[in-house]
């Protein structure tokens, strides 16, 4: 695990592209997901990446969290890398540099278990706008 550099961008937006179509293949519209494509992403991590921690295997990346004042603004694993202890990396080096709340859909039930497999604990449940619609998450709390 080490902190991004600008060069991991396009590895980094290829993971998420790939992490959220799966993740989210049953929560957000098709029009939704087309959206968040590679490019989106890249375009996105252009302002960010230096608050971003990256898992690698054999060098090369793997997942990656971003993390904003103590609250984890996401965390993507390639789906091929899930399951085999990176996301847990993240999640820890996150805690210890002070990461204390993350937000995830309600019907994420993947990432729900495995937040709540490694402390967190539901802070709050609510609605909010995301692209276009209301949809209804939970707010996680580490202490």
């Amino acid at each position: 695990m080490r902190s991004a550099e600008a060069e991991d961008i396009p590895a980094l937006a290829a993971i998420a592209e790939r992490s959220y179509r799966s993740a989210f293949a049953d929560i957000l519209e098709q029009d939704v997901l087309a959206g968040r494509d590679a490019a989106y992403f890249a375009e996105r991590f252009t302002a960010s990446w230096q608050r971003m921690l990256v898992a690698l295997s054999s060098g090369s990346p793997i997942g990656f969290l971003l993390m904003t004042d103590g609250h984890i603004d996401m965390l993507f694993m390639d789906p091929d890398a899930s399951g085999k202890g990176g996301g847990a990396l993240l999640l820890r080096e996150a805690e210890a540099q002070g990461a204390k709340s993350l937000e995830c859909f309600h019907d994420n039930h993947a990432a729900r278990r495995f937040y709540e497999r490694h402390g967190w604990r539901i802070g709050r449940e609510y609605e909010r706008e995301f692209a276009g619609r209301c949809r209804h998450f939970v707010l996680y709390a580490k202490d």
